[in-house]
This record gives structure tokens, C-alpha cells and sequence, in this order.
């Protein structure tokens, strides 16, 4: 629920003089409920959905298939991505690692390395990490059950429910972007910071019951979003938690993917760099790409960043990528 922050002039009910106010002010913090959904019923409302969404099917290589490591791939590669990007990246990394026990036994540098372009590399190590520990405790198959696939790296709400929804067919609460933007746009036409609060009970209400092809209801609503958003109707904006996405060229996330990608240049080369050419090549990558020049000092500081994450690890000879000490 939205806080609305109030400053208190008043004592007994009566007004405080003004040389009190000053040295009496409080913050009384009040709670505005959520908006009211308009009127709906459940099953018109999936009927009415899915009738617009016929026509907007696109037809993606991680539907209508059970395997959830081919799932949970698209799940975390689509996180903040565009599909367009994702369907040639989805089948490259499936050439590389077909299926989850490549992937674990794989080493945090090849992953890495195979993520490079996708951003957010913080992905691809908790990918990394969450196969090894399907491999191990689980056999290689994943769980069923939403609180089991939340214990594992990376897993949010979102992906737990898209694993049961799309690899199980399974019903759950499914809530990302654009599904957030079809509820907000048809059941919330003119409310303003709508809270996911609001949106999951009405996502229970209309997700089919077990055995009621879950999956197809879940496409409808991503079909749909995803049309929204290219027509400009884009409702997740008017989201409680909407917030736009900072410039990535320039940041301090690009300057770690930066420094990543130096020592993944390096590793391919067979050698291993110390601190200072670490430091020396970034800050000349910077200026060659006129972006904002680190010091040193930030510079070292990313390094430190990065090995505490485990992307990178200093030997006596140089650093290594990743968790291994190569």
C-alpha cells in the first residue's frame, strides 16, 4: 500500500503556536488502501483474454515443451530482455550446454564466458549454481513445488511460478511485466501506483484450476501484454513498483561487465593479469569508448566487488575467473 508522510500541527485538537511547531513535528505515516479493480467475473475475463490474444500468439521455441531446464533458461534469460534477443541467445547456450548436466559441470568461466552479451551476469553464476544443486540433490529433475524452487540461487517468485506454469503445466501465480500490464490495464483503467498486493489475488482468481491447460491461459496474457506495450499501453508504468531503468552505458554495472569481459579476454589468451594492467586496460577502454573515466582507486574497487560475488579470484599469478582457481 502506497505511505503518504504527514507532518502533525496539531495537539489536543487545538493549533500548535508556530514557535512549537518546529521543535514538535511529527511524521505520522498513513496508509492509503490499494485501488478497487472494476467489476469483473473470472471466466469472462479469461474468455475476453483469451479472444484477444488469438490473433497475437507468437510462436517462441521454449512453449508447449516440458523440459524445465529448457524453462527456467527462457525464464531468467527473458528477465528485463527483449524476446527478439533472447531466441538467438536461448538455442546458443543449449549448443553449449544441452542440458543441465553440462551446465553444472561446467566451470564459472565457460558459463561466463557463453552469457557474455546478455547482461546482468550475476544471472549466469546463480544459473551456474542452481544446476549444480539440481544435479546434486535432485538428480537432475526439478521440483515441483513453489516454495522448494525458491530456495534455489536466482529463483524468484516469477520464475518458481513460469517453471510450474510452462514445464508442469501447473497452476500458480504468475506475475511479470506484462502480465502485470494486462491486469492493470483492463481491471485498473485509471488507478495510478497499483501494488502487486492488489494484482495477486485477482491472478489466483482467474488462473484455471489444475488439469484446465494452464499453460495457454499464461501465453493469452503474455501475448496480450507484450501487444499493449508495442501499442504505447504499456500499464505496467502506473505499477506501485514501476521504476525506469537507468542508462546502462556509463554506469557502474557496464564497468563491471567490462572488467569481466577483460578477464575473460585474458583467460582466452591463456594468461592471468594482475591488478594494475586489470585497472590500467579499463580505464583505457573507457576513454577509447568516451565514456566516464573510473580512478584507479574505483577501478580496484570493482575488482574487490567482483571477486567477493564470485566472478573472479586473485592468485599469486594474476586473477582467474570465476569461483576456480584456475
Amino acid at each position: 500500500m502506497k505511505q503518504l508522510s504527514v507532518t502533525g500541527l496539531f495537539l489536543n485538537g487545538a493549533m500548535m503556536p508556530k514557535r512549537q511547531q518546529s521543535a514538535k513535528k511529527k511524521q505520522v505515516r498513513i496508509k492509503l488502501p490499494d485501488p478497487e479493480p472494476i467489476s469483473f467475473e473470472p471466466q469472462e475475463f479469461r474468455a475476453k483474454i483469451r479472444h484477444l490474444a488469438r490473433p497475437l500468439w507468437r510462436e517462441l521455441p521454449w512453449r508447449n515443451i516440458h523440459d524445465a531446464y529448457r524453462v527456467w533458461l527462457s525464464e531468467v534469460m527473458l528477465q528485463q530482455t527483449q524476446v527478439s534477443r533472447v531466441l538467438a541467445r536461448w538455442q546458443l547456450w543449449l549448443d553449449r550446454f544441452p542440458h543441465i548436466y553440462e551446465l553444472a559441470s561446467a566451470s564459472d568461466a565457460e558459463v561466463l564466458e557463453a552469457w557474455q552479451g546478455m547482461g546482468y551476469n550475476r544471472r549466469a553464476l546463480a544459473l551456474h549454481e542452481t544446476a549444480q544443486i539440481i544435479v546434486r540433490q535432485y538428480r537432475g529433475s526439478f521440483p515441483h513445488h513453489h516454495d522448494e524452487l525458491l530456495k534455489l540461487p536466482g529463483i524468484g517468485p516469477s520464475t518458481a511460478a513460469g517453471i510450474r506454469v510452462f514445464a508442469f503445466d501447473e497452476p500458480d501465480i504468475y506475475l511479470e511485466t506484462n502480465v502485470r500490464t494486462v491486469f492493470i490495464y483492463e481491471l485498473f483503467p485509471q488507478a495510478a501506483a497499483v501494488s502487486d498486493s492488489a494484482l495477486i489475488p485477482l491472478i489466483r482468481a482467474t488462473c484455471p484450476g489444475a488439469g484446465e491447460d494452464i499453460r495457454s491461459w499464461y501465453y493469452a496474457l503474455l501475448d496480450y501484454g507484450s501487444w499493449l506495450k508495442h501499442e504505447g499501453l504499456n500499464a505496467s508504468q502506473r505499477s506501485a513498483g514501476y521504476v525506469r531503468q537507468t542508462p546502462f552505458e556509463g554506469s557502474h554495472r557496464q564497468k563491471r561487465a567490462e572488467t569481466v569481459r577483460i578477464l575473460l579476454a585474458a583467460r582466452k589468451l591463456g594468461t592471468l593479469l594482475d591488478t594494475q594492467k586489470i585497472i590500467d586496460l579499463l580505464i583505457q577502454e573507457e576513454i577509447t569508448n568516451g565514456r566516464p573515466v573510473p580512478s584507479r582507486e574505483e577501478a580496484a574497487d570493482i575488482l574487490s566487488e567482483l571477486e567477493q560475488e564470485g566472478f573472479c579470484t586473485q592468485t599469486p599469478y594474476g586473477w582467474a575467473v570465476g569461483r576456480e582457481v584456475q
